[in-house]
């Protein structure tokens, strides 16, 4: 999942930087509005996490403007803002969800996740595609009944395919899930994780469309 994260708190971001990283999410990290709104056109993102006290304006306008441009992006705001009324407004605003700093980061992986599965259209955790059972809020994946390990990166691809079922997603799209803005990814990278996933997971999960891209199998 590639998420925005707009924060100026230079050691809060590197922290939910490395945490999203670690949940194998892409992390585009800026510190302005200004950047935040170059970086939405630039690319499209899963998830906004928002601080509302930047050094160029207020999140909650950044927010409102989304909302009303007919974004529909999910957005958590993270602030220290703890009042009530605070919470209210960003709500109404359109956020999706409200953390107040200071925060624990597992936390904050949960939070992501279940707005995630909101938005998946699957409140159910639990996959099912032949031999698998995919347990998506533990991030865990079983095979006949063998617990199988995935790196972070081969858990990012699988849930890529996994919010799109059926769906062909190309190489392009698959790299933008996976790395930000200052990776530097090789050609063969996307292939190279799939033929993992294969491995681990079964040769017949991942349906190749030769020159065009991938496709998840139908349970």
């Amino acid at each position: 999942m590639r998420t925005l994260l707009v924060e100026d708190d230079s050691v809060l971001g590197a922290a939910v930087r490395d945490q999203l990283a670690g949940d194998g999410h892409s992390v585009d990290w800026v510190t302005r509005l200004d950047a935040a709104r170059d970086a939405m056109a630039g690319a499209a993102h899963d998830l906004v996490l928002l601080d509302l006290m930047l050094p160029d304006g207020r999140g909650i306008v950044f927010l409102k403007g989304l909302r009303g441009a007919g974004n529909v992006t999910p957005v958590i705001i993270l602030t220290a803002l703890d009042q009530v009324s605070d919470r209210i407004e960003g709500l109404k605003a359109g956020a999706d969800d409200y953390l107040v700093k200071p925060f624990d980061l597992d936390e904050l992986s949960a939070r992501i996740g279940s707005v995630a599965r909101r938005y998946s259209g699957n409140p159910n955790p639990i996959i099912r595609i032949g031999p698998l059972e995919i347990d998506i809020a533990r991030r865990s994946v079983r095979r006949e009944g063998k617990a199988v390990q995935l790196t972070a990166r081969e858990w990012a691809l699988l849930d890529a395919f996994l919010t799109r079922p059926g769906q062909l997603l190309s190489k392009s799209q698959l790299e933008e899930k996976l790395y930000d803005f200052d990776s530097e990814i090789e050609s063969n990278t996307i292939e190279v994780h799939v033929s993992r996933l294969r491995k681990k997971l079964g040769p017949d999960l991942i349906q190749t469309e030769r020159g065009l891209g991938y496709r998840l199998a139908r349970a």
